[in-house]
């Protein structure tokens, strides 16, 4: 592999696929789908479907899945993602033995500089490719876009931090606006709502898309619930939200 190109290819919906993602998905020689169990077969299910459109009955010879390391959550978090990614790594390099290539494309959920470890893993790499990426539209710009609200408000900070660091740090001093990423916990029941406002979306930009938003008092268990039974339907579940202090 002597070029790898990273491709955001957006929150779901085909039709987020900029033209450059386009062309790239066009220049590959091969593009690596991961494989994240049965339950998750929609994630595989849909980046075929993308390159179907692109490519045409060309797709399923350029197209080569892998199955996807599971993280050990047992012990130390970052030891636990350090170790991970050594492995997604791994599992890239086997994948490629099977199929030699020159041009290699990963199509990235959302955008791969957005809490998407893509471009980390691939520094773990050896020999290290050329290394490119290709902007998709991420899930904080699904999220505003389907609840027609701006990110910021004027002249205000935006934090953008994880359920994990919501749940054990609080609310960011000084921020107005925070959004979350990568919240299985749902940790925003562990802030004091009064005077918050919350927007929150799961499945973005798909036919099975959730919106709900309001005040965070009345409607955190509505969006528990709604989360809970949602992932018990599907298997799986991608959601984000942002929550704005009243003024």
């Amino acid at each position: 592999m002597k070029e790898l190109t990273l491709i955001g290819i957006g929150t779901g919906n085909p039709d987020h696929l900029t033209r450059a993602g386009e062309a790239a998905i066009r220049e590959a020689e091969l593009i690596l789908i991961p494989r994240k169990g049965s339950e998750k077969s929609d994630l595989a299910d849909l980046r075929r479907t993308i390159c179907a459109s692109v490519l045409g009955p060309e797709a399923d010879d350029r197209v080569l899945a892998f199955d996807l390391p599971v993280r050990d959550a047992s012990g130390d978090y970052r030891q636990g993602v350090d170790s991970w990614h050594d492995a997604i790594a791994l599992a890239w390099s086997k994948a490629l033995e099977t199929r030699a290539a020159s041009r290699v494309a990963l199509l990235v959920w959302g955008d791969p500089s957005l809490y998407d470890s893509s471009l980390r893993i691939a520094g773990r790499l050896s020999p290290m490719p050329k290394i490119a990426v290709v902007p998709g539209i991420t899930a904080l710009q699904a999220l505003t876009a389907a609840h027609a609200i701006p990110l910021n408000a004027i002249n205000a900070l935006v934090v953008i931090t994880t359920g994990r660091r919501l749940r054990d740090d609080g609310w960011p001093e000084a921020a107005s606006t925070v959004a979350v990423m990568l919240d299985g916990e749902c940790s925003f029941t562990h802030l004091d709502p009064k005077g918050l406002d919350i927007w929150w979306g799961a499945f973005l930009g798909m036919e099975n898309q959730i919106l709900l938003k309001g005040p965070l008092a009345s409607m955190t268990d509505q969006i528990v619930r709604t989360r809970q039974d949602a992932r018990a339907r599907h298997g799986w579940i991608m959601d984000t939200y942002l929550l704005k202090r009243r003024d």
